[in-house]
């Protein structure tokens, strides 16, 4: 039987060796290539970590870099795999399916808060590096004592993983525009609830209307409801799940 090859893009995700050794030495590796690139987006963000720049640092041409990382799109690639990094080993008190989701998700979130950078890249497809296979598994393994079949499992870890990514997505994004805007959360909520307040028609409105007549806005939250927002939205999510597993 022929032997398959393995396309060279999931070849250096996986660094497997492409091509023949002979020949001089490579003056630089895959891993530093992308450990290059992950520390230029951590500092500047993804616009930070252009093939000018990655050459720049490593002191080489940027079309030499091709030899390392086959093309822009495979080299965001392998900085997502490489930034999630392998997924934290399972504890002992993760037995129950519900404790150990909330904690991969939480995770997640982690990873994002390290590299923000890594919600602005696009998903195109499945797992493919051996990091987010590894997510993968790990969310799988927290489903291993339950009833549901594998269609049901991945759909779980998919809607949750996505929780993770537009709930740091969304956090952030909120803080960026409150910081732009020089208003901690409580005054940006007051600002929001008196200006339309002016605006909205009871008539046509009726539910914004005795939300905003209700003072929740005005109320003066805790510092920082961020986590308490992220909270109250992931048990809301595996309730959903728990509803699931338990219809069989």
């Amino acid at each position: 039987m022929a032997e398959r090859k393995v396309p060279h893009d999931l070849a250096r995700l996986w660094r497997l060796p492409i091509g023949t050794r002979l020949g001089r030495p490579a003056e630089l590796t895959v891993d530093k290539v992308v450990d290059t690139a992950i520390e230029l987006a951590d500092r500047s963000g993804l616009s930070g970590a252009t093939l000018p720049k990655i050459a720049v640092v490593l002191e080489v041409t940027p079309m030499s870099l091709y030899r390392y990382i086959g093309s822009k799109d495979e080299l965001t690639a392998l900085m997502a795999d490489a930034a999630f990094g392998p997924p934290p080993e399972p504890a002992a008190t993760r037995e129950q399916w519900r404790p150990a989701l909330r904690q991969w998700v939480r995770d997640q979130f982690a990873v994002f808060e390290r590299h923000p950078w890594l919600v602005q890249l696009p998903t195109s497809g499945p797992p493919r590096g051996p990091n987010a296979v590894g997510w993968m598994d790990a969310g799988l393994r927290a489903l291993r004592a339950t009833d549901a079949d594998w269609g049901t499992k991945i759909g779980v870890i998919t809607v949750l993983s996505g929780y993770a990514r537009q709930g740091f997505l969304l956090g952030a994004q909120l803080a960026a525009g409150r910081q732009a805007a020089d208003l901690d959360e409580p005054a940006a909520l007051r600002i929001y609830s008196r200006e339309l307040t002016e605006l909205i028609d009871p008539q046509r409105f009726p539910d914004i209307a005795e939300l905003l007549g209700s003072g929740l806005f005005e109320s003066v939250p805790p510092p920082d409801t961020a986590d308490e927002d992220f909270t109250f939205g992931l048990e809301l999510v595996l309730d959903g799940v728990a509803g699931v597993l338990d219809r069989g």
